[in-house]
């Protein structure tokens, strides 16, 4: 079998609400989700979701190659990125490819690739992630209540910009959550997308952890941080987790050396190779780890497979336009398929025109960093900057990576 060709789409996630985090919403609801096909000589199509940035020059690392060298061929990807680098969507398109080879592996094999990378269970525990921080009250109860009738039992809220509305959004979703389990106590955890300092991330999570129960606070300050990732963890109960927006191995070993990390995390949209390797480094710290993004569905195949897997991220409760899956949410987790590799279906029929397609990027926007990001006196919305952002009502382009283009990701 010999890897022939490649070919993108395009295409969106509906949300039905605004979604977005501290760094901006996006107010119409509508994401891209970027997809890689991967075609061989044998008439087996692979699938990923993720970007294609710079695909031309990666997939020469491809061509011609038997794509069930999956693991080697990766290396190989790295290698033809080596001169500039292969961070940002550069590793996204990686990732996709990747992802591809895998579904490729899979079906060559007649199984599903849970089965195929070792798994024994096809349930895979997941909590709830509306990326709400554009909602007000009752939209946030109804987001969650949708989520608790599927069995969700643990949710990530999305805030840092006004302590005591954090607070009050988590003791909403708490009562939903506490509701539907018939008073058994839910995962709490809050995602503040590195928008604090060092001292504001302990001052802030200790003022929530007097009425609340954190599970984790996540990216509290800069993803690279390492000292400042361990201040925080020293200085609070809750467990610190971060790792969406690392890029490679090198990226997690400072992290995790200074004991920076409690919940070890990694984007969906890096790629099945990057995930088994980062469980695998987390492993030997006797860490946990916890797959993010919105339609993880090639890193919860591989979730199946580690030791250390502790949750996954569930956003939307549905797939984006024009793709199905063979998985379906129940009593609190993914319930993966039987279908050979990833059980990925794309109707390109329904993704070409006329269906509406994103923007070109803006200069400013949900996928750009604010100005004064960690820079805040106090986490109390400034009017002029930080609360306009989150109720935008012109969307601009939708961000290049992370959360499968569903989550602010770029920052200058």
């Amino acid at each position: 079998m010999r890897i022939t060709g490649y070919r993108t789409l395009t295409t969106s996630q509906e949300w039905g609400r605004p979604v977005g985090d501290a760094n901006g919403v996006f107010a119409d609801g509508v994401t891209a989700v970027p997809i890689v096909l991967v075609e061989t000589d044998e008439g087996i199509t692979g699938v990923g979701l993720g970007p294609h940035g710079d695909i031309e020059n990666i997939f020469a690392a491809l061509h011609g190659e038997d794509p069930r060298a999956v693991t080697s061929l990766y290396d190989r990807m790295l290698r033809q990125t080596f001169k500039a680098g292969h961070a940002g969507s550069v590793f996204g398109t990686i990732g996709a490819l990747d992802t591809a080879l895998w579904d490729i592996k899979a079906q060559a094999a007649g199984q599903p690739l849970w089965r195929l990378l070792g798994g024994r269970d096809r349930r895979v525990p997941a909590y709830a992630s509306g990326l709400d921080i554009g909602l007000g009250d009752d939209e946030l109860v109804a987001a969650y209540e949708g989520y608790a009738r599927h069995g969700l039992r643990a949710a990530k809220l999305k805030g840092g910009l006004d302590i005591e509305r954090d607070r009050d959004r988590l003791h909403l979703v708490r009562n939903v959550l506490t509701d539907a389990a018939h008073g058994q106590r839910p995962g709490l955890m809050l995602d503040v997308n590195e928008a604090w300092t060092r001292k504001q991330a302990v001052r802030h999570v200790c003022e929530l952890e007097r009425t609340l129960d954190l599970v984790w606070i996540e990216e509290p300050v800069r993803r690279w941080d390492a000292e400042g990732l361990a201040a925080v963890g020293q200085g609070i109960r809750a467990s610190v987790a971060t790792g969406e927006n690392l890029t490679g191995l090198e990226q997690y070993r400072p992290l995790l050396a200074a004991g920076a990390v409690d919940v070890v995390q990694a984007a969906a949209v890096w790629g099945v190779t990057h995930f088994l390797r980062v469980s695998a480094l987390a492993h030997a710290f006797d860490l946990p780890v916890s797959p993010i993004g919105n339609s993880p569905v090639g890193l919860l195949h591989a979730a199946t497979s580690v030791p250390n897997h502790l949750v996954s991220e569930l956003q939307d409760l549905h797939a984006p336009v024009g793709v199905s899956l063979d998985l379906h949410v129940s009593d609190g987790a993914f319930v993966l398929g039987d279908s050979p590799g990833l059980g990925v279906t794309v109707a390109e029929e329904k993704i070409r025109p006329p269906h509406r397609r994103p923007q070109a990027p803006a200069a400013d926007g949900p996928n750009v960093r604010p100005e004064r990001a960690g820079r805040r006196l106090l986490a109390v919305a400034d009017h002029a900057h930080a609360t306009a952002r989150p109720h935008a009502t012109v969307r601009p382009g939708a961000p290049a990576h992370t959360h499968d283009g569903a989550s602010p990701a770029v920052r200058p």
